[in-house]
């Protein structure tokens, strides 16, 4: 089971509805509350103070708000005070922007423990959880500073209004079973998953908050470090298909099921579950080997449940519905009054003029056939105009061959807008990496005029190249100094995208990102980038900014240039 709280501060822990895999003291609750990802299972969400267990030495330093830790982090609302810890929304004056702190006395029995949680969760540095930002003991307190994410929903917040949809439960379970794996591949446990410390963020990332510091916070503890976490994750897809709590207590806004039924297939539960998410919460849920759902076996590590997601038919997103324009209203109005305010009771009218008599029927003959000729005057006058500068240009074109054959003027030509400029080479790029390159050797398909060939980026945990850098790129030789007009790129998926040149005066192929000035940008499948004033240059970088989901692979993010093409 995921919560192990007691059931006077956690009501979803009741000890005769499932073997306990976690232990913790007797007067615990989650204190990692955010706005807008505040934990609601304990008396903590309405600003009381938690009653002391036995575990503890002392009680929560008084602190208030305004109050500034190492004259960096002002402290600005209370969230949690309670178990001998205080919870805080903060605000980092050094970097100017929000953050949360978790604080406790320095002789409090778990300080250690939280200080070795916190600085190992850190260490990990995986963009799927909310990062610890910093972990300091001084002036007799300890605190841990962590992300506070202003943009992410909980999942607590999101079931308030019904069951996620298919697609969106399959992307859940998926990343947070994929992060979870690779925390205990770490070492790293969380033993307090539950739909408090699932955030979805505006992106649609799913992110994970509290790991190994929620239980630290608590002394939570587990024989069964990986089991108790792949249960946890099974009762959160439980309540995302079916809206309901998994065990025989209400909790997190959500009812629980009834006592008398014991625990069913969420598919049973409510009509139109997915039959593969049912069985897939089954075998997470009910992973101690007694029963597993249709006699699959049991997951009993986030690994195996992420082999399990994997072998299942991908669930695509749901088609968008097509919404009909309204039928049109036509809009009826007294003639002489349009546009002007009504009239005031008893306010004498004026009498509209009666409409000019109808034409006649040789006067409608004779409008129509003068109208035909002045068409065709203009259509002739138009036709002779046109020959006579066509006859013009011939004669020109003719004037200027004579001029360059016989060696009167000996300057080139011009490009003509719209001439397809060649692609003479290309190299991808990655200035912000140790090996400054990705996938160097399919970068000529990027430009192959192949549009079922493409390179690709390496894969991301976000959009944002998992906020680890801001874009990676292709650097296109045009082989010289050539007047460039627009660039049209097409990628697989919805990609941001800017385009950037280097100085005509670059006599080689620049080194350095900094050397190339965004002239453009766009968005789409299909993006044409055009300057907004003459560009002369020999080196175009295509530097991606966003990247699309990968669909192969859920939770990954990836870019693919299919084509690029360059005219002047």
């Amino acid at each position: 089971m995921a919560e192990r709280s007691t059931a006077a501060v956690d009501v979803a822990d009741n000890s005769g509805d499932q073997p306990l895999t976690a232990k913790a003291d007797q007067s615990t609750a989650d204190g990692v509350a955010q706005n807008p990802e505040r934990d609601t299972d304990s008396d903590e969400a309405q600003g009381s103070s938690g009653t002391e267990g036995p575990g503890k030495k002392a009680s929560p330093p008084e602190l208030h708000s305004g109050h500034k830790l190492a004259r960096r982090y002002r402290l600005e609302e209370c969230v949690t005070r309670l178990d001998g810890f205080s919870s805080w929304r903060a605000v980092d004056e050094k970097l100017r922007r929000a953050v949360g702190v978790h604080i406790l006395p320095a002789d409090h029995t778990r300080a250690r423990a939280v200080l070795a949680a916190a600085r190992s969760s850190a260490l990990l540095g995986d963009p799927r959880f909310v990062q610890v930002l910093d972990a300091v003991e001084e002036n007799d307190l300890v605190y841990v500073v962590h992300e506070w994410l202003p943009d992410a929903t909980e999942l607590t917040t999101l079931l308030a209004a019904g069951p996620l949809e298919p697609h969106d439960a399959y992307q859940m379970v998926s990343q947070v079973a994929s992060a979870m794996a690779a925390a205990h591949r770490e070492g790293l446990a969380h033993l307090r998953l539950n739909p408090n410390a699932v955030l979805r963020a505006s992106t649609g990332q799913w992110r994970i908050r509290g790991l190994a510091v929620n239980a630290a916070l608590r002394g939570i503890s587990s024989d069964t470090p990986q089991r108790t976490d792949t249960e946890s994750i099974g009762a959160l897809l439980y309540a995302a298909l079916t809206q309901r709590w998994p065990y025989e207590n209400d909790a997190y806004g959500l009812s629980s099921l009834p006592k008398t039924i014991g625990l069913i297939a969420p598919d049973q539960v409510r009509a139109g579950v997915h039959r593969g998410l049912s069985e897939l919460t089954m075998r997470a849920l009910v992973n101690d080997g007694a029963t597993a759902s249709r006699h699959e076996a049991p997951c009993t590590t986030p690994e195996e449940l992420v082999k399990a997601i994997g072998e299942m038919p991908r669930i695509r997103p749901p088609e968008p519905s097509f919404t009909a324009p309204p039928e049109y209203q036509r809009t009826t109005y007294q003639q002489g009054t349009y546009g002007r305010p009504a009239p005031r009771p008893g306010a004498t009218q004026p009498i509209a003029a009666p409409p000019p008599p109808l034409q006649s029927r040789t006067g409608k003959v004779l409008k129509w056939t003068v109208s035909a000729l002045l068409i065709a005057a203009l259509g002739l006058g138009s036709w002779q105009l046109a020959d006579a500068l066509m006859d013009h240009s011939d004669k020109s074109n003719d004037r200027n061959n004579t001029q360059t054959q016989d060696g009167g003027d000996k300057s080139p030509k011009k490009p003509t807008p719209g001439t397809p400029i060649a692609i003479q080479g290309a190299r991808d790029f990655d200035p912000f990496s140790e090996d400054k390159s990705e996938k160097p050797a399919d970068i000529k398909k990027a430009y192959d005029n192949d549009p079922a060939s493409y390179w690709q980026t390496d894969f991301y945990l976000g959009p944002k190249f998992g906020n680890l850098k801001s874009g990676v790129g292709v650097i296109l030789d045009l082989g010289k100094v050539q007047q460039v007009g627009k660039a049209t790129i097409s990628f697989l998926g919805e990609t941001s995208v800017e385009l950037r040149a280097a100085g005509a005066d670059a006599g080689s192929e620049p080194t350095s990102f900094d050397a190339f000035s965004k002239v453009a940008e766009g968005s789409g499948t299909t993006v044409t980038l055009q300057p907004g004033k003459p560009l002369k240059t020999r080196y175009l970088l295509v530097w991606l900014t966003q990247l699309p989901p990968d669909n192969d692979n859920p939770g990954h993010w990836r870019g693919r240039v299919a084509d690029i093409k360059v005219t002047g």
